[in-house]
């Protein structure tokens, strides 16, 4: 009987790999796995993994952030002190202070999308405009993660550190400020920070540590997390 149960299990396979052969042309981009990213698309379940694949692939890393109406000009490789190499980063433009971040291109292609997919429909629903410029802490530093005996993500400027946003009509949200409060600007923070865990690979806010009270720690590295 043992070639019937080899049959069965062909016949499992072959409907299988018919099943999806069928199913993927038919899923919207945002939830095939095999096609590249959309920058200015909608978000999927393969996002993460979609956006972490870049790395190693600058090619198609700035092929998509040009596609998504990004200038990003390629920086050359280089370091940034001891085991802290600087590879396919770039100075990304934009409204923020201070001005033109250095991310690897992966990350930015990241943040491209969660200002795009989260920010900005974010401030729309809760205070009905746009965000008109982003103050962030920081993306490179050549250290280990506070604490621990890794490097830090950002030893690479594969991470940024979001403390507050003004809004286009002058407002100012901080998350050191608005973090946990029971007005809109609470619950757009809220947003923000659930929405960047669909993105990024960590995500550490005021929930983390003291360390964190007053930003975001955004970064797509190796470990996931979300708090």
């Amino acid at each position: 009987m043992g070639w019937v149960r080899r049959l069965i299990l062909l016949a499992l396979l072959l409907a299988t790999a018919f099943g999806i052969a069928w199913l993927l042309p038919r899923l919207p981009e945002a939830w095939n796995p095999f096609v590249p990213i959309d920058l200015a698309g909608p978000t999927g379940p393969f996002t993460r993994h979609k956006l972490r694949g870049l790395a190693g692939n600058p090619a198609a890393c700035f092929a998509a952030l040009d596609a998504a109406g990004v200038n990003a000009t390629p920086l050359p490789d280089g370091s940034a002190g001891p085991d802290c190499p600087l590879t396919d980063t770039l100075r990304l433009p934009g409204a923020f202070d201070p001005a033109r971040p250095l991310l690897t291109c992966p990350m930015a292609a990241a943040w491209t999308v969660y200002e795009r997919q989260v920010l900005e429909p974010a401030a729309q629903a809760h205070f009905g405009t746009g965000i008109a410029r982003v103050r962030h802490l920081g993306t490179l530093a050549c250290r280990d993660v506070r604490g621990g005996t890794r490097r830090s993500q950002h030893a690479t400027a594969n991470a940024i550190d979001l403390a507050a946003l003004r809004l286009d009509d002058g407002r100012d949200i901080s998350v050191l400020r608005d973090w946990g409060r029971d007005a809109p600007s609470g619950a757009f923070l809220r947003d923000a920070r659930d929405g960047a865990c669909r993105i990024f690979a960590a995500v550490l806010g005021p929930e983390r540590d003291a360390a964190h009270a007053n930003h975001f720690h955004l970064d797509l590295g190796r470990w996931t997390t979300c708090q």
